[in-house]
């Protein structure tokens, strides 16, 4: 059994919230938020966030035990791109990516044995 939450269209790049992500995957659900809080990254505080979202899931829908819940997955895809444009010398103008990401979490309850 699986619980999962996903936040999608999140500001900020999928290059900078996988670093965060990949500090979290695999680890137990207390661990991932003690190592959430005390990381100081603009992408702590949104993945922490669905975290939560998915341990809320797991307890009300699905009657999992909060303390045996593993992060089973952990991913960021890319979302859609804002473009935007900022003036350069001589008059030409340059792209700028606004990048977002799609955040998604899938916990479960830890095999016994």
């Amino acid at each position: 059994m699986q619980a999962k939450a996903v936040a999608r269209t999140v500001r900020i790049a999928p290059r900078k919230a996988r670093i965060v992500i990949d500090l979290i995957r695999g680890k137990q659900v207390g661990e991932a938020i003690a190592i959430l809080r005390h990381t100081p990254k603009a992408a702590s505080p949104i993945i922490e966030k669905v975290l939560n979202s998915a341990i809320a899931n797991a307890e009300h829908n699905y009657e999992m035990d909060v303390n045996t819940l593993v992060i089973n997955e952990a991913f960021v895809d890319e979302g859609p791109t804002l473009k935007r444009f900022r003036p350069r010398a001589m008059g030409r103008a340059s792209q700028i990516n606004k990048r977002t990401s799609h955040i998604t979490i899938v916990v479960s309850e830890k095999k016994e044995g």
